[in-house]
């Protein structure tokens, strides 16, 4: 196995649950609070940093949400002081989410400052009849301007969250969009397809039939991404994600994770020096520890997820135990099928070594009719000691992945 059981883990996710308001297509656990509750909660992450501490050494932090940046200064700073504290600090690769309208210059150099290296920001969409359509708090003028300020504050490593497929959203419109995307020459670009998920807002409205899903449309609008992007500099390494590749103070300028299996006639794997590190391990099986409310975590093959209520979260932590809901340990076959299928929504797929190093499971033995399945439609491929999915594979990885599963 590629985690060691030994090892302190290397990677800390952190789920921020609080919003100003509500998105019309998120079915992520978050809320709009108050002042106290999100003190209360400030004061039980910390609880909970203390309690792992000392299973971990991060190589990559990402707080997630929710919008994290929505917290204030006060109170950044006691979670911040609290991992320097604990040696939590240091981390290659600090990502924390933002909003537009939630940043401030102020909040900016204090992150710097502690160390956070990498902003991903929630900008969906350039225009402003499509972001009220979402239940976005923000303004494009605020994308700009909020872009501007990470600059000065010396983020040289920031993401650009965007979405397509929204209904109303045009080709037009969309292509817009990436071109201004494309001009404010950010390291990292995120983009999904709008998901219609139960208890959302924009799903009730697709159910009582306010608009209709153009799956053409979306098709296009996925292509003219990736065109766009790889035309502005930008590598693709995952379905949704686009990377430059810009050394990190490093010679060759590339990060590989991959185990350095050949793959394309001698060369290594190349995965762009600004992917994001930390969703990489996510996606090649690699331990985390998950805190916060409905956090889950990975850890030496136990999966755990806490509590999806902050109050309740705050109160376990109060009485000084884990907020876990549940854990569950996943016979080693299921799990080697469920990290096959994460790791094939990279471009690269798997090197055959590789996989059975992280996993002791052989993709050739287990998975042969399937790989064969997917290579007869025409969305996988077998090359070079690998296997991945092409284009049109990548395009239906969900469809595709659901084959590994076991």
């Amino acid at each position: 196995m590629l985690d060691s059981f030994s090892a302190p883990v290397g990677s800390l996710y952190v789920h921020v649950p609080f919003c100003a308001q509500k998105c019309e297509y998120c079915a992520f656990y978050s809320e709009a609070s108050s002042g106290e509750l999100i003190n209360r909660y400030v004061a039980a992450l910390v609880r909970e940093l203390e309690m792992v501490a000392p299973d971990l050494k991060p190589k990559t932090i990402f707080f997630g949400g929710g919008t994290p940046s929505l917290l204030n200064l006060r109170q950044w700073e006691t979670i911040l002081r609290a991992m320097e504290r604990l040696n939590l600090l240091g981390a290659e690769e600090f990502t924390i989410e933002s909003n537009p309208a939630t940043v401030s210059a102020d909040k900016s150099k204090l992150l710097r400052d502690f160390g956070v290296n990498r902003i991903s920001m929630g900008v969906q969409s350039l225009d402003e009849k499509l972001l009220d359509r979402l239940g976005r708090i923000h303004s494009r003028e605020m994308v700009f301007k909020s872009y501007d300020t990470l600059r000065k504050a010396g983020f040289d490593n920031v993401n650009l969250d965007l979405m397509f497929a929204i209904p109303t959203q045009t080709m037009e419109i969309w292509r817009a969009t990436l071109n201004e995307a494309m001009a404010m020459q950010s390291e990292h670009l995120s983009s999904y397809e709008v998901i219609y998920e139960d208890d959302t807002p924009l799903f009730d409205q697709l159910k009582a039939g306010e608009f209709s899903v153009d799956e053409e449309l979306a098709c296009a609008m996925y292509e003219k991404l990736i065109f766009c992007a790889t035309g502005a500099g930008f590598y693709q390494y995952e379905i949704a994600n686009f990377a430059r590749n810009i050394p990190r103070n490093r010679p060759a300028g590339t990060f590989s994770p991959t185990g350095g299996e050949s793959r394309d006639k001698g060369k290594p794997v190349i995965i762009p020096s600004r992917a994001c590190r930390h969703n990489v391990n996510y996606w090649q099986g690699g331990s985390y520890h998950g805190l916060g409310p409905s956090a889950t975590g990975y850890v030496r093959g136990v999966r755990t997820k806490n509590w999806a209520n902050t109050p309740l979260y705050c109160e376990q932590l109060e009485k000084g135990k884990r907020a876990i809901e549940s854990s569950e340990e996943l016979p080693p076959l299921r799990r080697a099928g469920e990290i096959a299928a994460f790791g094939l929504r990279m471009n690269a797929g798997w090197s055959f070594t590789h996989f059975q190093h992280v996993t002791s499971f052989d993709l050739r033995q287990e998975w042969n009719a399937e790989m064969k399945q997917l290579e007869e439609r025409g969305w996988g491929k077998s090359e070079d000691g690998g296997f991945r999915l092409t284009r049109a594979g990548l395009r239906f990885a969900d469809a595709a992945a659901e084959l590994f599963l076991r």
